[in-house]
């Protein structure tokens, strides 16, 4: 056969086509599968979206589990396609729906991509914001659902007012939120009304509000939530709605002396003899509850706190010892406060002038008082007692500069006494700025007889390292 280069251009030419429709083939099966998976990923969004709507939630976390494995396939396989951005917002959806918020963030962002007038671009910014909320950042979520506020989808609009408004009264716009709320009003928007007329300085309208929430007797209201973020705000208000919650008689005696007890320790920064009252109403619901024998024990703290000598520990003494036997959440705390107060009260026979070691036992009872049991008022006492009685002893000058940071109203009395009398102790040294070698000999003393005694001993509640002689206190700061 006779050679004809002619054959051989036409040969090559139809390789070439061949290959050319072989790669056009394979784009278009690509593209045509990425559109199908793309289209059953959306069907399957739908269909989690309708099982939603009907209530059946375990069929709905299924598909969106299925939109979540499908979306991300189409990611990795196919990066750079249009669809890319719209796949891995139906992935942030279907993550904010199964409550993995953390997750679905990322990928909800991308829905600032999409066409802003889609369904899913707005359903996206609905759920970054929700998400953006549970995880405490307001400001940030509040972006997300300025996106959707002016929405003509109805529903969609009444959600991202409803959140806009939240997330405003999150972020201190109280009368910014309250605007909102009144412009759209809805049902949900109970509790937040109230804490953002609290916030406003509103108090009278946010109990008159509190009233009518009362008086509609909703038992989905969540009160004890709202009276906590209340109490985050303004702990008197909080009070006053415990005060009207309280009138109820339906919630059960733990519920009733748990919301006293709690508005105690709020109130106790702000108004300590109310604080007191709540703990006494606390103490006094019927029947024996956690909650109550707390409240019995802060009675006992409370009055601790204002003791100012050993005699009178004894009838507190007895409430302790009541309190650590009743098997209570309290008794821990309560027996250790027992054990300290019975040892302050055995210092009369082991810290008078001449008992070997007085001064020390004094010393440490002094700070027991301090930090053990936070009777100020007593530990000062003692202080002072160990100056008075043991003048000579090295730890007189350390006691009288401890009894001046817990009650500096003798401040000069207490300043002459030590440049007076203490000029050349190792403690003055030390607050002079000097090098004192002996200072640290002392302190190592006294920890050493502190370490002998009983762990219990050292004026430290259980759990607590005991704070080391000299370790904080201002008075030993160089000049």
């Amino acid at each position: 056969m006779t050679w004809q280069p002619g054959n051989q251009r036409l040969r090559q030419c139809r390789h070439r086509s061949a290959l050319l429709a072989v790669l056009v083939g394979t784009t278009l099966l690509s593209g045509c599968v990425y559109y199908n998976g793309m289209y059953n990923t959306n069907r399957l969004a739908k269909s989690a979206r309708k099982a939603e709507r009907d209530g059946r939630t375990f069929e709905a976390n299924n598909l969106w589990g299925q939109v979540i494995t499908r979306a991300e396939s189409l990611v990795v396989r196919h990066p750079r396609s249009k669809y890319a951005d719209e796949a891995n917002v139906l992935r942030g959806l279907a993550l904010a729906r199964l409550d993995q918020c953390p997750d679905a963030v990322g990928p909800l962002g991308r829905g600032a991509l999409l066409d802003k007038a889609g369904d899913l671009s707005e359903e996206s910014a609905l759920a970054l914001g929700r998400c953006q909320l549970e995880l405490g950042d307001a400001a940030l979520a509040d972006l997300a659902f300025a996106r959707v506020i002016d929405s003509r989808d109805p529903v969609r609009r009444r959600e991202a007012r409803f959140y806009h408004a939240r997330a405003l009264r999150m972020t201190g716009r109280f009368e910014e939120g309250l605007a909102v709320m009144r412009d759209s009003p809805d049902p949900r928007g109970g509790n937040d009304r109230l804490l953002a007329l609290a916030g406003a300085g509103r108090a009278d309208e946010a109990l008159a509000l509190a009233d009518s929430l009362v008086a509609s007797n909703d038992s989905a209201f969540a009160w004890d939530s709202v009276i906590a973020a209340l109490g985050r705000q303004d702990a008197r208000v909080a009070s006053a709605l415990v005060g009207r919650l309280h009138r109820d008689p339906r919630p059960s005696p733990e519920l009733r002396a748990r919301r006293l007890y709690e508005d105690a320790e709020r109130l106790a920064g702000v108004d300590t003899t109310a604080a007191a009252a709540r703990l006494q109403a606390a103490a006094a619901v019927k029947g024996r509850t956690e909650s109550g024998e707390h409240a019995r024990l802060g009675l006992v703290k409370l009055a601790l706190r204002g003791v100012r000598t050993l005699d009178d520990l004894a009838p507190l003494a007895d409430s302790l010892a009541a309190l650590a036997g009743r098997g209570s959440g309290a008794a821990s705390e309560a027996s250790a406060l027992d054990a300290a107060v019975a040892r302050l009260r055995l210092l009369a026979d082991s810290s008078g002038p001449g008992v070997p070691r007085g001064d020390l036992h004094l010393f440490l009872g002094a700070e027991t008082a301090r930090d053990g049991i936070r009777a100020p008022a007593l530990a000062t006492a003692l202080f002072r007692r160990l100056a008075d009685e043991w003048p000579a002893s090295p730890y007189a000058p350390k006691a009288i500069m401890a009894a001046q940071q817990l009650d500096p109203s003798e401040v000069g009395t207490a300043r002459a006494r030590l440049d007076s009398l203490y000029a050349d102790s190792p403690y003055m040294a030390v607050l002079r700025g000097e090098d004192a070698p002996s200072y640290r000999v002392l302190e190592d003393s006294l920890e050493a007889f502190a370490a002998a005694a009983a762990p219990s001993a050292r004026g430290a509640r259980p759990g607590e390292r005991r704070r080391p002689a000299g370790e904080g206190d201002p008075g030993l700061r160089p000049r």
